[in-house]
């Protein structure tokens, strides 16, 4: 697959930071330069984010072509809008809800939304989370691993996501709100807790 594109920019007289640089900003500040204008944060953003955006995208339709899609028109909207943006304390996790409700919207155009709220689709998602993420640490343990598998496929698609957000992607739980559109942590928190407990459930009935 040929990697993504980057949205064509125009060239800036502002500071050129070194990637170095940005990393060890906060994302509040990168986002602020980005507002403000500065193009050499646009390309960090994008350059930094694109890839673990795709990966994720692509869980909810397994469409390599029109996550490509909703990538390319995220970034173009947020640079065409970044002026009136507001503030972000996590880069990643905004530009994870930006291309889930892209690639919803896509979706529902197709006429394959079903059911927003609970992410049901005619076609079925892709979501995936490995038993290694979780739990596993020893290759030889394939009876537990095949057990984790079992409990993970009786997951709903929101708790295998969050699960994914929480041990693939290392995000916060306030991240995580931020990403599944919880008004509240608390509500981020309480899926994931089901969903271990569902696991147990499977795991260990006893």
């Amino acid at each position: 697959m040929e990697p993504i594109k980057s949205p064509e920019i125009t060239d800036s007289t502002q500071r050129k930071y070194t990637e170095k640089e940005y990393q060890e900003m906060p994302d509040e500040l990168v986002w602020k330069f980005f507002c403000k204008g500065n193009e050499f944060a646009f390309n960090y953003i994008y350059k930094n984010y694109a890839s673990d955006i795709f990966s994720f995208g692509y869980q909810f339709c397994g469409d390599s072509h029109l996550v490509e899609d909703c990538i390319q028109n995220v970034f173009i909207y947020l640079r065409r809008k970044r002026e009136k943006l507001g503030e972000v304390k996590s880069i990643k996790s905004y530009l994870f809800r930006c291309i889930q409700c892209e690639i919803i919207k896509r979706l529902k155009e197709r006429g394959m939304l079903v059911d927003t709220d609970q992410l049901q689709y005619k076609k079925a998602f892709n979501i995936t989370l490995s038993p290694e993420t979780i739990m596993i640490e020893s290759e030889s343990q394939e009876q537990k691993k095949r057990m984790i598998n079992t409990a993970l496929d009786k997951l709903t698609v929101r708790q295998r996501q969050a699960l994914i957000l929480l041990y693939e992607e290392e995000m916060s739980y306030s991240e995580i709100a931020e990403v599944m559109g919880f008004n509240e942590v608390k509500s981020a928190r309480k899926l994931v807790y089901r969903a271990l407990a569902s696991l147990k459930e499977v795991i260990n009935p006893f």
